[in-house]
């Protein structure tokens, strides 16, 4: 029986050399795989008191909408730096060769509501981190943290249980 691992493709080198590149467009391109990431990344928070359900830019757009979509709850957009046409709050964290900033509707987020936050992949955990800090200035509490792939060598997972938060990945691979 196939896991979710299986339709996930490695491209050597990619951005850069020495890099192994998790390509999870593989996994999306394939229906039963598609299904299976989804249904895995929601299923430990069926019935569970969840209000929103977060994407962090970009490919937690298209699992965050689809977990959104199967818990019947609404999704928001957590995005880059001037891609949101309201009023933004926003939120810089450090990446490996300088800073990137994220952005979120400032009235996106209504206090006290639990959020749900989706993305594809965790490896140092500063674009979760900082989507988490977005949701917590608006008053929103963090129900919990998903994800298909983990990069646990790069410390995102521990970084993310450390403040607190729980933390589901649905696959790992070792090294960066």
């Amino acid at each position: 029986m196939k896991t979710v691992q299986d339709y996930i493709r490695t491209i050597p080198d990619f951005p850069k050399k020495g890099i192994q590149f998790r390509d999870v467009t593989t996994l999306f391109a394939d229906p039963r795989g598609f299904r299976m990431a989804v249904d895995q990344l929601l299923h430990p928070f069926m019935g569970a008191p969840i209000d929103l359900v977060i994407g962090l830019e970009a490919r937690g757009f298209i699992l965050g909408g689809a977990v959104a979509h199967q818990l019947g709850k609404g999704f928001v957009p957590v995005r880059k730096k001037g891609k949101l046409p309201g009023k933004t709050i926003e939120q810089a964290y450090a990446l490996e060769y300088g800073e990137a900033v994220v952005e979120l509707h400032d009235d996106a987020i209504k206090a006290g509501q639990r959020v749900l936050i989706v993305d594809d992949l965790l490896a140092t955990g500063g674009t979760a981190e900082a989507g988490i800090k977005l949701v917590e200035r608006l008053g929103g509490v963090v129900a919990g943290c998903a994800f298909v792939v983990d990069l646990p060598d790069l410390g995102g997972r521990k970084r993310l249980e450390d403040m607190g938060h729980a933390v589901h990945v649905l696959c790992e691979y070792e090294g960066d």
